[in-house]
């Protein structure tokens, strides 16, 4: 039986795989932080608060590394199939040099199967796309229809976030630092959501977070969530706001699927401190 690698990188929020189908196996490619001369690997070794004390006391910006090629192409080398699955193009590096490490395996490796999929989207999306790979290939899918049904998954799965903290959007020029600083005083929240291309838009602010949590389960019901497909709710340090929308999402639709995750290394460099990111 041929063997399957699902492959991602590392803002995927997940750093292993539950219950993986016979001849599944699952592998992270770290991103890499850089707080000053500080540098932070995504992996699950990593004292997530560390790094955000390390970005509070560093007056200067933080920066983000992509995995490189080599790195995907040493994962990709576990497995005969390889499903692998990036952070938005428009967002990183990250999807283009998956597509570098896969020519360049393909290239010495010509039976191979490796296919690099774009969600144009990040955290719990990805998430959730994973566990549904491993579902389909444990039905005994092909690998053709596993990366046709990925992409068909990710066309209609939805991203938005929910931010309270804004001290790393003024230090990378996101948003005026005084901006920044009075709407971290009023208390207020910002959400935004993925695009159709892959991009990020601000859409709404609120003062208070359970406005902002109640917005989000208007814009759920607006883009006409069921309540049958998984909600993957991560947080920044705020798993009391997580579930109070676990409990506002089982208000409405009561047998609705809800994973919550701590937010991982990269997505918590975006999501800031009591941030959440929800995919649905």
């Amino acid at each position: 039986m041929a063997s399957w690698l699902i492959v991602s990188d590392s803002c995927c929020e997940i750093r292993t795989l539950e219950n993986p189908a016979p001849g599944v196996s699952f592998a992270v490619v770290p991103f890499k932080i850089r707080v000053g001369s500080r540098e932070f690997t995504d992996t699950s070794m990593l004292n997530v608060s560390e790094m955000m004390a390390a970005m509070d006391n560093y007056n200067g910006a933080s920066t983000t590394a992509c995995p490189s090629p080599e790195e995907y192409a040493q994962a990709y080398l576990q497995a005969d199939n390889v499903i692998c699955l990036t952070i938005s193009q428009n967002l990183s590096g990250s999807y283009n040099a998956a597509c570098v490490a896969r020519d360049m395996v393909l290239e010495e490796y010509p039976d191979k199967r490796i296919a690099v999929v774009d969600l144009l989207s990040c955290g719990g999306e990805l998430a959730s796309t994973i566990w549904k790979i491993n579902e389909w290939i444990g039905q005994g899918l092909g690998f053709a229809e596993v990366v046709e049904k990925a992409r068909e998954y990710g066309n209609e799965t939805h991203l938005m976030f929910l931010l309270a903290s804004f001290e790393n959007l003024a230090k990378n020029g996101r948003v005026n630092r005084v901006v920044g600083f009075i709407a971290g005083k009023l208390n207020m929240r910002v959400l935004g959501r993925a695009t159709d291309t892959g991009s990020i838009e601000f859409f709404f602010k609120t003062r208070g977070e359970s406005r902002g949590l109640a917005r989000i389960l208007e814009e759920m019901q607006a883009m006409d969530y069921h309540g049958q497909r998984t909600v993957v709710i991560s947080h920044c340090n705020n798993a009391e706001g997580a579930h109070l929308l676990e409990h506002g999402i089982h208000e409405l639709w009561p047998d609705a699927p809800v994973a919550i995750l701590p937010c991982a290394g990269l997505t918590s460099f975006y999501a800031q401190d009591r941030g959440m990111i929800v995919a649905y």
